[in-house]
This record gives structure tokens, C-alpha cells and sequence, in this order.
């Protein structure tokens, strides 16, 4: 299980939205794709996400709402993965012998 804050608001434009970062010095340094579904029941959202390295299932919410959510899906804290997708790119890649670049399909 991972914590972390996340802030989320819309853009009106992705151009312009990295024109604003463009300019205030910040770079594309990792690009990647997936398809996501998401489904929500019992104050959780669990979302599949298909990449090119695999399919995973996420799910948010609060600690002990994640655990049950977990459980009624046949897992435990044993199966959580918790590496980024750049990691879980990066290791991919490596275990291949290629260059990791953009993760897309």
C-alpha cells in the first residue's frame, strides 16, 4: 500500500498546459499510455489499468476500505505492487536487454 496526496484539477488545453511548464523549466522526461476502467462501490474506486507491461488493478481510498476491497478480491498486502509504472517499466525493459524509452503500446 502506497499513501501519497495527490491534487488533481482540469486544464482547458494540454498544449498550453505544457507550454506553462515548458516555461517555468520543467521537461518531458517519461511518457507512457494505458487504458483504464474504473469501478466504485463501498467508498472505493478500483480501477484496471491495461499497459504495455501488464494489466493492474488499483484501488483508492481510505486504508481500511483498500484492505477489504483487497481481500474480496482474493489478495493480500503480499500482492500489492507498489513501484511506479516507470519503475515497473525500467525493470521490464532491463530484463529484456532494450533501452527504456516512453512506455507506450
Amino acid at each position: 500500500m502506497k499513501l501519497r496526496e495527490e491534487h488533481e484539477t482540469t486544464a482547458g488545453s494540454a498544449g498550453v498546459l505544457a507550454t506553462i511548464l515548458g516555461e517555468l523549466g520543467f521537461r518531458p522526461w517519461f511518457r507512457y499510455e494505458k487504458y483504464r476502467e474504473e469501478f466504485a462501490a463501498d467508498h472505493v474506486v478500483i480501477a484496471i489499468d491495461e499497459t504495455p507491461v501488464g494489466v493492474f488493478v488499483e484501488i483508492e481510498g481510505v486504508e481500511e476500505r483498500i484492505t477489504a476491497a483487497a481481500t474480496a478480491l482474493g489478495k493480500s498486502p503480499a500482492d500489492y505492487v507498489t513501484a511506479s509504472y516507470r519503475a515497473l517499466y525500467v525493470e521490464h525493459c532491463r530484463e529484456r536487454g532494450i533501452d527504456p524509452t516512453d512506455m507506450r503500446f
